[in-house]
């Protein structure tokens, strides 16, 4: 298929393709918000614009994947050749992230029109998918940019996208408008940290471009200056990416932004900030500083497994659906950074590889949710109860994909925790290895309280009718639930890529 749509796409569109990938949402964005029709011409736009965003992606992965050991696009900006010109870089890291972010949004897009009708103001619908267009477009041009201040730029228009959409969630859920501002601060604060960072290295090394960096740094070595640039990058990113405890923005972020915003953010924004953190962890820095070693052993593994087991615990204890799933992202991410901090390939690409697997299982997760709040108007899990018979379509699909996230054989969670707990003991973190069981069984806890309801107790309401999510919402989820199968049975593919994403960053492959 990968090599069927690039020989579709014309020459001039793979040339362009680092570009295009980011400058059409960007031109669609302002155009979205002045169409007529209450919003249903900007959806439609962004739908368009979302898949031709995806079938790019696998433009790029061809191309990439076109020289053995996989190829480095390099796309200059204006003219001006890198390291003094703005140049997007895209390997075999990046262009999965690009990837995933773009098929998320296509299928997040798809289904969002239903309960965008519901849930935003008919004057406010084509401004909402203007901004949701300027949050995808940041996210890619995160994942896309080989420039250390370009990232920063990108990082902040999606996040004030992104305040921007959870605000709106207000017209659903007051609380929105806190769970916002609570956002923008903790975001600006990230945000702040990593320029910060960014300008101690560009004092050290004088460039701003991430590969110019890297052989920069390999010159200046690990001084006072590098170090201290590390150390803000590192904050930065990482509450970003919500790594424990720097993750207070996310529950509530979730919990009461608009359907929509909640299932795209919940399987993107934390992901690319994980991809950027690998970025700088691997890519401009290097293992052959100590005080790097030092923090991915001592800082990020501790993180890591602090979030897997407080976050776990915290979601058992939820009454919400939303917040026991937002709880459960910040374990995931936990997850990632204890892949990452091993320091080793199979580290990192198990890390990526439960990276795209719980985009896929909590795209899903909140997808089905979704269905609930529109057709049933609830999010407790009281109010889960008996739905299994009135909605078993958007239950079945909210059970597979919970599942997946505990682990069970045969499910893309499985598949990535296996790869996670292969690594660990190849690096003889057997400990390490027993916490990710013993966490997974506190997955199985807090998913088994809502699947008992919806399975397993009487309706909360028995007079209400028997009603499924729109069919508009139905079909991305069921695309998503079969991915979880389909990554579960047959997972070399989705494995290859985070295998070889991970191998770009090793000498040789693995170190």
């Amino acid at each position: 298929m990968i090599e069927w749509i690039m020989n579709l796409a014309p020459a001039w569109a793979q040339a362009h393709a680092p570009a295009l990938i980011v400058l059409l949402p960007l031109l669609a964005a302002p155009i979205s918000a002045f169409l007529p029709g209450a919003g249903r011409l900007a959806w439609l736009l962004t739908v368009l614009v979302t898949g031709l965003c995806a079938l790019l992606s696998i433009v790029l992965l061809g191309q990439v994947q076109s020289i053995e050991g996989g190829a480095i696009i390099s796309y200059s900006m204006g003219g001006w050749a890198p390291p003094h010109g703005i140049e997007f870089r895209i390997d075999s890291l990046n262009v999965l992230i690009i990837m995933l972010v773009s098929a998320i949004a296509f299928l997040t897009s798809i289904f969002g029109w239903p309960t965008v009708k519901a849930e935003i103001n008919e004057e406010k619908r084509a401004m909402f998918f203007a901004a949701f267009q300027v949050c995808f477009m940041g996210l890619l041009g995160v994942a896309s940019t080989g420039d250390a201040f370009n990232l920063f730029v990108f990082l902040e228009l999606s996040s004030i996208a992104t305040y921007v959409l959870v605000a709106l969630g207000s017209g659903r859920d007051r609380r929105a408008l806190p769970a916002a501002l609570n956002y923008l601060l903790m975001g600006t604060i990230g945000a702040s940290f990593y320029v910060v960072g960014v300008g101690f290295l560009y004092a050290a090394t004088g460039t701003l471009n991430m590969a110019d960096l890297a052989v920069q740094l390999q010159d200046v070595g690990g001084n006072r200056v590098v170090q201290v640039g590390f150390a803000f990058i590192l904050v930065g990113l990482g509450l970003k990416a919500a790594m424990f405890p720097l993750h207070q923005w996310l529950p509530n972020a979730y919990a009461y932004s608009p359907s929509f915003v909640t299932a795209f953010l919940a399987a993107t924004a934390t992901k690319v900030a994980i991809y950027a953190l690998v970025r700088f962890l691997f890519s401009v820095f290097s293992l052959d500083f100590a005080f790097e070693g030092m923090s991915l052993s001592l800082i990020l593994a501790p993180m890591g497994i602090a979030a897997m087991l407080a976050c776990s615990f915290q979601a058992i204890f939820q009454l919400d659906v939303r917040r026991t799933l937002a709880y459960s992202s910040v374990a995931q991410v936990g997850y990632m950074l204890l892949g990452i901090s091993l320091g080793t390939a199979a580290g990192v690409s198990a890390g990526l590889f439960h990276l795209v697997n719980h985009a896929v299982i909590k795209g899903a997760l909140f997808m089905a949710v979704a269905g609930v709040v529109l057709t049933y108007q609830g999010t407790r899990i009281h109010d889960f109860r008996g739905l299994g018979r009135s909605a078993p379509w958007t239950m079945t699909a909210f059970a597979i994909a919970a599942l997946s996230l505990i682990g069970v054989p045969l499910t893309a969670g499985f598949q990535s925790k296996f790869a996670l707990v292969s690594a660990l003991l190849e690096s003889g973190w057997w400990w390490a290895a027993l916490i990710v069981v013993f966490s997974s069984v506190l997955a199985v806890i807090y998913m088994g309280r809502i699947l008992e309801a919806v399975f397993f107790r009487a309706p909360a309401n028995p007079q209400k009718a028997h009603k499924e999510a729109p069919l508009l919402l139905l079909i991305p989820l069921w695309v998503l639930v079969i991915a979880n199968i389909w990554i579960g049975v047959q997972g070399s593919f989705v494995a290859g890529l985070a295998n070889d994403a991970a191998a770009s960053l090793f000498i040789g492959g693995a170190r």
